[in-house]
């Protein structure tokens, strides 16, 4: 339920009471929601609408969705952001929804049992659906991502204004001046200092940009500025400045209860958090179709991956990164000696998935065993491949190219691409993608962004 915390902060028990699995992390939900109300729920006036260049109209969608998370120990911490329209199955029987629909959809749903339950109180049937859905869309994102969520804050319209009106504005640089009517927003080139209106302005427009991950990366380098501007500055240090903070956060964001209950707490710990330690990510997602019009599709075991390695060690993700770049320098062609229908080009799907080059597939005669071929020189090669696909035997070949390797697939291939097999997968961070259906639009802009320096966007 809703109800004032410390201070008079609007809380919701998003989190609960249940057991939460340890993974390594301290994982905080950032939503931000577009809604007309409050923290408390109440409408805001018409001319706190007019200030933020909005309307009454609008409901409970959220615009922005951060996971952040921030090791045990600390010294670092990642973000990972969703894109709004990703495709989502909720398990309501809806379907793929959009992501940002998940509240409303969990509040529909809510308020329908309810009735349904003979509940006929108006205010219990609001809070009780609020609630529901935000508990929705928490559950949604740790099953996407396998995290278990600790802690939940949500910002609307009037709170995000507020907040950087209480750091005193967030330093931006734009590529090329913009200007939008239906957001307000309306921005020279170069850096520049904004906040309240101009700030809601900027990481909500959508009208003029590329696609919906050029909205994403405006988010990342508004909040990136965010944190560089309280954590590279002496807002955690100096005690009026931070209670001015707490204070703006205390009035304008929903925070679960014991986020709440310690807030000065956790500022205290962000404190080891240099500026340049925290990175911003976008979710591993496909945008099929043409720009204003895609479909925003995820692969689940390819983001859990991603949010795991977001507790990587700068080196440890190097070693990562490296070893992705090397294979995507090896091409693999694939060939069934199986007699198993269609075994040549699942494999190979499993192959491009992880990273390799994909080549050729196509049938052979029959064989007992599995083999891989490669060039002389090109064993380490040939050692990844085998050993994505269950470890299977390498042999050199005259007949391989150099920088390439040949995949047979016998009788005894029990390995990813089989019936009821699903071999692990793994993905770099600076963007690497598994290959999504033709007519997909890549993210043009694959390096992480961080909280060090002012990058500069579209």
């Amino acid at each position: 339920m809703f109800r004032p915390g410390s201070g008079g902060t609007s809380t919701a028990d998003v989190i609960g009471s249940g057991f939460n699995a340890p993974d390594g992390a301290t994982d905080i939900l950032l939503i931000g929601n577009d809604s007309r109300n409050d923290s408390f729920g109440n409408p805001l006036p018409e001319e706190v609408l007019r200030e933020l260049r909005t309307t009454q109209e609008g409901g409970d969608l959220t615009d922005a969705m951060i996971l952040v998370r921030i090791p045990n120990g600390g010294g670092s911490a990642s973000a990972m952001s969703f894109p709004r329209d990703t495709l989502v199955d909720l398990g309501l029987g809806l379907g793929k929804t959009k992501l940002t629909e998940t509240m409303n959809n969990g509040m529909s749903v809510e308020r329908a049992k309810l009735k349904e339950e003979g509940v006929t109180d108006e205010k219990e049937i609001q809070e009780k659906s609020r609630l529901a859905g935000k508990q929705l869309l928490r559950k949604t994102i740790e099953d996407i991502t396998g995290v278990s969520i600790d802690h939940y804050a949500e910002v609307n319209l009037l709170g995000f204004a507020e907040i950087t009106k209480a750091i005193g504005g967030v330093e931006v640089c734009l590529n090329n001046a913009t200007k939008d009517r239906l957001s307000g927003a309306d921005f020279p080139a170069g850096v520049q200092t904004i906040q309240g209106a101009d700030a809601l302005a900027f990481v909500r427009q959508r009208h003029g940009l590329i696609n919906e991950l050029s909205r994403g990366k405006r988010q990342q380098v508004f909040m990136s500025g965010l944190a560089r501007k309280v954590m590279s500055s002496d807002t955690l240090t100096n005690p009026a400045k931070l209670t001015e903070l707490i204070n703006a956060i205390k009035k304008s964001v929903t925070l679960d209860p014991a986020l709440a209950d310690d807030l000065l707490g956790f500022a205290q710990q962000m404190q080891g958090i240099a500026g340049g330690d925290v990175q911003f990510y976008t979710a591993p997602v496909h945008l099929v179709g043409p720009s204003g019009k895609e479909d925003v599709t995820i692969n689940i075991p390819e983001v859990k991956q991603f949010a795991a390695n977001l507790l990587l060690s700068p080196q440890e993700r190097e070693q990562k990164m490296a070893a992705q770049q090397a294979r995507a320098q090896i091409t693999v062609s694939v060939y069934n000696a199986s007699g198993v229908s269609g075994l040549a080009a699942r494999v190979l799907d499993e192959l491009s998935g992880q990273g390799f080059k994909a080549g050729s597939s196509s049938n052979a005669d029959s064989m007992a065993n599995s083999v891989v071929y490669y060039a002389a020189g090109d064993e380490q090669a040939a050692a990844q491949v085998a050993e994505s696909l269950g470890g299977l035997r390498t042999e050199v070949s005259s007949n391989v190219t150099a920088g390439s390797v040949q995949v047979y697939l016998g009788k005894d291939y029990k390995g990813p691409g089989a019936q009821n097999f699903a071999g692990p997968r793994t993905i770099r961070l600076d963007g690497f993608r598994q290959q999504p259906p033709l007519h997909t639009q890549q993210d043009v802009n694959e390096q992480p962004i961080t909280a060090d320096g002012i990058p500069c966007v579209d």
